[in-house]
């Protein structure tokens, strides 16, 4: 059963008075991993916007244990706390890895890799806000195509890297993505993704005010638009069944999605678009869209026959 709000814990993990901007998906998001994970939790973070929220030594405003890492090592950092509490016979921790886009699709794709092929009992989680945003807005491979960021000054001309297809082919036992404006969808995958052995993996779409160029008072309205356009698809792959969830789950019910036209007015980045990449960035979402429909579909048939037959 979905959780509501006022199942949420009490206990606040991040205390007030972050480093993050005004505004961020990312703080949000974070508030509710933190919630789902609770206390026996080490976390491990590279150089990123999230290690700026946390703050500078010896001060930091969340209260977990936390190991700040390189940036291309979050998975290899994970692996070996892991290890470290098997060796010292600990099993009541959660070891948690979060990077960014730039951390994951680029920079830390070989150790997450490596990990996933071992299927080590971690859960790593990737927040994305497609680019590298505290160090001047660059592009990823996160970014989308028509982005303007300062290494695309003419926009970006390539389609976002399919991270949670690659993760996928790693055939580890539970994949989701999710979404900052739907705070709850994501504690509740956290929550699960708690109770599951072996690599675990959440991609969190956090929009980010001064990269993407909108109104910090926007962040949930452009995170929802994300979903309704499915620039961001939320869903959930476990032991490799596949199924759409929540907002994005009640769309294909509904076959109703806007325009992305309607997503990419509203943020300054997109501002020099044209009409071409518009529609060639249509296009592509229209058929990633049917292809996730069409999985729904065949998954939510399968398991419906299995329990027939029961």
């Amino acid at each position: 059963m979905a959780t509501n709000v006022l199942q949420l814990p009490e206990e606040e993990y991040i205390l007030p008075g972050t480093r993050s901007c005004s505004g961020c998906g990312l703080a949000l998001a974070y508030r509710h991993i933190l919630k789902a994970l609770g206390q026996k939790t080490i976390l491990t973070i590279p150089a990123s916007c999230l290690t700026v929220l946390h703050g500078l030594y010896p001060s930091t405003s969340v209260k977990l244990s936390n190991i700040n890492t390189a940036f291309a090592t979050t998975a290899a950092s994970a692996s070996g706390i892991v290890a470290a509490l098997k060796a010292l016979g600990k099993t009541d921790f959660t070891v948690v890895g979060v990077a960014g886009d730039g951390g994951t699709y680029d920079i830390g794709i070989q150790a997450l890799s490596a990990a996933a092929e071992r299927n080590t009992d971690f859960i790593y989680i990737c927040y994305d806000n497609e680019g590298y945003m505290n160090t001047g807005t660059q592009r990823s491979s996160a970014t989308p195509m028509g982005a303007f960021t300062t290494t695309t000054p003419t926009t970006k001309l390539e389609h976002k890297k399919d991270m949670l297809a690659i993760m996928e082919a790693h055939g580890i036992p539970y994949i989701a993505s999710a979404s900052a404006a739907y705070p709850l969808d994501l504690y509740d995958k956290v929550k699960k993704a708690k109770t599951i052995r072996g690599t675990r993996f959440i991609l969190v779409n956090v929009p980010c005010s001064p990269g993407w160029g909108f109104p910090t008072r926007d962040v949930v309205k452009l995170g929802k638009l994300a979903i309704d356009t499915a620039m961001c698809v939320l869903h959930e792959v476990e032991d490799g069944v596949f199924r759409l969830t929540g907002r994005s789950r009640a769309m294909a019910r509904s076959s109703k999605k806007k325009p992305v036209a309607d997503y990419l007015k509203m943020q300054g980045r997109f501002r020099h678009i044209d009409a071409e990449h518009i529609d060639l960035l249509q296009e592509w979402l229209d058929q990633r869209w049917t292809r996730y429909v069409a999985r729904h579909q065949l998954c939510e048939g399968g398991a419906e026959a299995s329990k027939a037959g029961e």
